[in-house]
C-alpha cells in the first residue's frame, strides 16, 4: 500500500509537470490579434436638405477579417489590415423617380402624399485600415482596446424602392450614387463589445443630383456596436 501511495505521488507530479509545460507551449510571446469583426450601426443621415427626414430605423450590418501586425515589442500596438461586407439602408422621404427622358430626378415627398415605403440601400465591399491599441498581453485575451483608422469601400449594388400613392417604384445600380465611399473609424471597449463609429469624408451621392435647386451633399455617420471573435 505504500509503494502504491508513492506511485500516485510520483504519477501525479509527472501528470502535474507535463500540464504545466504545456500550458507554458501555449503561450504565445509572438501573438497576433487577428480576428473575425461583426457589427450593427444606427445610419444617420448628414448634410440633408431642410425638408429631408429619416423615418423608421436606418440599420447597418458589417461583417468581415482584419489581419492584425504588431509594431512594438510588446505587441500591444499594431496596424490592421482587412477585408469585410457591408449593407446599409436608409428610410426617408427623398423620392428618387425617372423622368420621360429615363434620367433619375429627385424630389423630397410633401407631406399630404401617402407612401408606406421609401428607402434606398447599398451592399459594400470594404476594406479597414487600422491603428490599434490594446493591454493584451501573451496570455490575456480580454482587454481594453482603442482602434482608429480608415475604411474604403465599394459598392456593388445599390438600389431605391418606394410604395405609396404614385405606385411601386424601384430602381437598381443607379450612377448617381457614387460607389467610392470612404471615412475614418473608431472602435473602442473591452473584450467583446465595443463602441464603434464611422464619420465619412465623401457624398452618398454625385455631385449631379440636385434637391430643390441646390446639389445634394448627403452623407452618413454610422453608429452602433463592434464585435470582435479571436
Amino acid at each position: 500500500m505504500k509503494y502504491l501511495f508513492l506511485v500516485l505521488i510520483w504519477f501525479s507530479g509527472v501528470v502535474l509537470s507535463f500540464a504545466q509545460e504545456n500550458n507554458t507551449k501555449e503561450i504565445d510571446s509572438l501573438y497576433k490579434e487577428d480576428h473575425f469583426y461583426a457589427g450593427v450601426t444606427y445610419n444617420l443621415l448628414d448634410n440633408k436638405p431642410t425638408d429631408l427626414n429619416q423615418s423608421g430605423f436606418s440599420l447597418g450590418f458589417h461583417l468581415g477579417y482584419i489581419k492584425d501586425i504588431p509594431i512594438n515589442r510588446n505587441r500591444n500596438v499594431a496596424i490592421g489590415i482587412g477585408l469585410g461586407y457591408s449593407t446599409n439602408s436608409f428610410n426617408q422621404n427623398l423620392l428618387i423617380n425617372k423622368d420621360s427622358n429615363g434620367d433619375f430626378v429627385y424630389n423630397i415627398i410633401e407631406d399630404d402624399q401617402t407612401y408606406t415605403k421609401n428607402k434606398f440601400s447599398s451592399h459594400l465591399i470594404e476594406v479597414p485600415i487600422e491603428f490599434r491599441w490594446r493591454t493584451s498581453t501573451p496570455s490575456e485575451y480580454n482587454f481594453w482596446r482603442i482602434y482608429t483608422g480608415f475604411k474604403f469601400g465599394y459598392a456593388v449594388i445599390n438600389s431605391s424602392k418606394y410604395e405609396g400613392d404614385l405606385g411601386r417604384l424601384k430602381y437598381t445600380n443607379n450612377r448617381d450614387f457614387n460607389n467610392f465611399q470612404y471615412g475614418l473609424t473608431m472602435s473602442a471597449g473591452y473584450n467583446t463589445w465595443n463602441f464603434h463609429i464611422y464619420y465619412p469624408l465623401n457624398s452618398i451621392f454625385s455631385k449631379d443630383v440636385i434637391v430643390e435647386g441646390k446639389q445634394l451633399n448627403l452623407n452618413v455617420i454610422k453608429i452602433g456596436l463592434m464585435f470582435y471573435i479571436l
